[in-house]
């Protein structure tokens, strides 16, 4: 019965994920991660599955590997994400719901600058490179 719930709260929450990469409304990556979360304690099919989606590895992999992401990623990541809310910060029709919206961007943007580390692209290919060098 646990596994049943699991599965279909991973698949129910992948849907809305990938709704969430299409609007501007809808978080994205909250929803890939707790699919994964579900999949990972209940199918190793789904959990395999999700992984090689693209929209987990567009938007879960490089933290979910290595609990950091690439800077210029960031940049991207934050970018992507303040042309979404601007628009539904303009679209919200309570100021209230603005204000959240507003306050869920400033929160991203310091859990995407201060929170999470900036992984050294050039350092990792560099060391990839003598480890199979030396091998």
């Amino acid at each position: 019965m646990k596994r049943i719930a699991l599965v279909s709260c991973g698949l129910v929450s992948f849907a809305l994920g990938a709704l969430g990469a299409l609007l501007p409304v809808l978080p994205t990556t909250p929803f890939l991660l707790l699919s994964g979360y579900c999949f990972a304690h209940s199918s190793s099919r789904f959990d395999k599955w999700l992984k090689k989606t693209k929209l987990y590895q567009v938007f879960v992999a490089d933290y979910a590997e290595t609990k950091s992401i690439p800077r210029n990623r960031k940049w991207k990541i934050l970018l992507n994400s303040y042309v979404l809310m601007a628009i539904s910060i303009y679209f919200a029709p309570l100021p209230l719901i603005k204000l959240m919206l507003s306050v869920l961007t400033v929160g991203l943007t310091i859990m995407i600058w201060f929170v999470i580390p900036d992984r050294q692209v050039d350092q990792e290919a560099n060391k990839t490179e003598e480890t199979e060098h030396n091998h």
